[in-house]
């Protein structure tokens, strides 16, 4: 069996038993306790059981298995995904935009949480419909190859129909003087139109996406509530952000 299968298996064991022992699952898959242990320990440092002494317990029930999450999560990406969990409350609707990143928040979502989810991004309806109380709205427009987004006026129209509490929005370049902006004009388009009907806005952006500027401005920094990224909070590479009103998580 190979390793993702006990992943699975190990995961599996956890939904129906709620906690698993090393020298049971090293009986079960017939391998030895140091494999179980390191499997036990992989699965922790990706935030899907807790460590006991001897075992593990469940963390939170996720209907995702563990490919269809590492094929969303890379470090980077996960670390932004844990911290955007305490902007997503219950009963929330939320904007969720185009990339991988955004993939990688839902994933992360508790399996009963009740959401309205509003999107023009593909592959992110692929994950949220394992989610039963998610309802998901799929904007329409022109599919574009280049962000794996529908996009165009149809869309932005559609958008505007809706108000969302939070609006989490992906980067393409974030400047603390000339704010989020990004590579294609048709993917700013929607991002201000989602931007226009957020009660909350929270940017995310990886480090390489700090002090990067594209050719289509999407809004200023005063239009951002938060900005996520995978750094540490008091990272000095954040420091020109931190003067400008916006909560920096």
């Amino acid at each position: 069996m190979i390793k993702e299968q006990r992943f699975d298996f190990i995961l599996n064991e956890l939904k129906v038993h709620e906690q698993v022992m090393y020298e049971q699952l090293a009986l079960a898959l017939d391998v030895s306790e140091d494999t179980i242990r390191r499997d036990i320990e992989h699965l922790y440092r990706n935030g899907l059981l807790s460590k006991i002494r001897g075992g593990a317990i469940l963390l939170s029930k996720n209907p995702l298995t563990f490919h269809d999450r590492t094929a969303f999560l890379t470090e980077e990406k996960d670390i932004i995904a844990l911290k955007a969990q305490q902007f997503v409350k219950n009963g929330n609707t939320i904007f969720m935009d185009g990339g991988t990143t955004i993939c990688a928040i839902s994933s992360r979502f508790p399996a009963d949480i009740q959401l309205r989810v509003v999107t023009n991004n593909q592959a992110l309806i692929e994950v949220l419909a394992k989610f039963k109380h998610i309802e998901i709205i799929g904007l329409g427009g022109v599919y574009d190859r280049n962000t794996a987004t529908l996009t165009g006026g149809a869309t932005c129209k559609e958008a505007e129909k809706y108000i969302a509490d939070v609006y989490l929005m992906g980067t393409c370049g974030v400047d603390d003087k000339l704010g989020v902006t990004a590579t294609w004009e048709t993917d700013a388009n929607v991002k201000r139109s989602m931007l226009g009907n957020a009660r909350k806005v929270v940017a995310l952006s990886n480090h390489g996406h700090l002090g990067h500027v594209e050719a289509f401005k999407v809004c200023g920094m005063r239009d951002v509530h938060a900005l996520i990224t995978n750094l540490d909070a008091n990272h000095p590479d954040l420091n020109s952000f931190r003067n400008l009103g916006v909560q920096i998580v």
